[in-house]
């Protein structure tokens, strides 16, 4: 039987990640900061928490990461860990980058010393590229404009060294936008979503929000853990664009979110500068012909289908199924 370690398995991510995994057989383990403490929410919410044993592991504490890679005994590692919100890390620039950086920085020194052929996956993104112009590959430079971004950006570097200097199988997703029922609503597209519902139910009149004009590539997030599971299955290791190659408006998302409803977006949405962040990214797209010709992965859930399922869980009408 193949182990997994989810190192961040509470999250949006994690959870799918592990559903899909106890699927095909595997042994997961998921870790928390305080695994007896924590909220599992989602894998409650996915009927697979029971089936799951829990670890407390402290990513930016290499001994405690090396305990766990030792009790675990893992085949496969998928770092999803670290503070994930582009937003809050303008306020939390520390906490961020030791999260990240630090926290996949033990994780492959962990590797290391212990010598066992462990596979680590790497949850990368696509706000390290920044603002471009066109789709980014696994070539563009990465340009982050963000704490969130550079931390991304500083540990995707850290997963290249390790697996050119050592010989670890280690790889990054850079993943762009992918949503979910489970998304916590402190993220825009979830925040949309409960909002509408709220004013659909009659239960609120307004939503506020900030920057309407930002573009991005807006996935289902079902299929890009699909994607992690693939990437560690191949034979050498690489990094992968992982995306859907559309870039589409926040203001086609809350068009597309209200109009679910049968409503009229501009009837009820407000401006808030409150919420502009420092420095913003005005769109990006990426372009995932690597994955799709090595991987045999391609996105089959496009904006409006993303939108229109999370509606629609929020509402009551739909399963969270992956």
């Amino acid at each position: 039987m193949t182990r997994a370690l989810i190192v961040g398995i509470s999250g949006q991510d994690g959870a799918y990640l592990a559903a899909q995994l106890l699927r095909r057989g595997y042994e997961v383990s998921g870790s928390s900061r305080d695994a007896q403490l924590a909220s599992f929410a989602n894998l409650e919410r996915l009927g697979i928490l029971q089936q799951v044993r829990m670890e407390s592991i402290s990513p930016g504490d290499f001994r405690s990461v090396l305990q766990a890679l030792q009790r675990t005994e893992p085949d496969e590692v998928y770092f999803l860990a670290g503070q994930s919100s582009v937003g809050l890390s303008f306020a939390q620039p520390v906490e961020t980058l030791d999260s990240i950086a630090v926290g996949a920085l033990n994780l492959l020194e962990a590797i290391r010393f212990t010598g066992r052929p462990v596979r680590l996956y790497h949850a990368g993104s696509g706000e390290c590229f920044g603002d471009m112009a066109g789709l980014a590959d696994e070539e563009t430079p990465f340009r982050p404009r963000s704490p969130y971004a550079v931390a991304k950006a500083t540990a995707t570097w850290l997963v290249a060294n390790y697996r050119e200097a050592y010989g670890i199988h280690a790889c990054t997703g850079i993943l762009f936008n992918h949503e979910s029922p489970l998304r916590p609503e402190r993220f825009v597209t979830r925040k949309i979503v409960a909002g509408v519902c709220r004013i659909a139910a009659g239960k609120a009149r307004k939503l506020s929000l900030g920057n309407l004009a930002i573009r991005r590539d807006w996935g289902w997030a079902p299929e890009y853990t699909e994607a992690m599971w693939r990437m560690l299955q191949q034979p050498e290791p690489g990094d992968f664009v992982i995306a859907t190659g559309a870039s589409r408006s926040l203001q086609e998302f809350v068009a597309c979110a209200f109009g679910a409803v049968g409503l009229d977006w501009r009837e009820h949405v407000e401006s808030d500068p409150g919420l502009l962040r420092p420095t913003e990214l005005r769109g990006g797209a990426g372009d995932p012909r690597r994955a799709r010709e090595r991987l045999g992965w391609t996105a089959t859930v496009g904006m409006e289908e993303v939108v229109a399922r999370m509606v629609a869980a929020e509402r009551g009408e739909r399963g969270l199924e992956p």
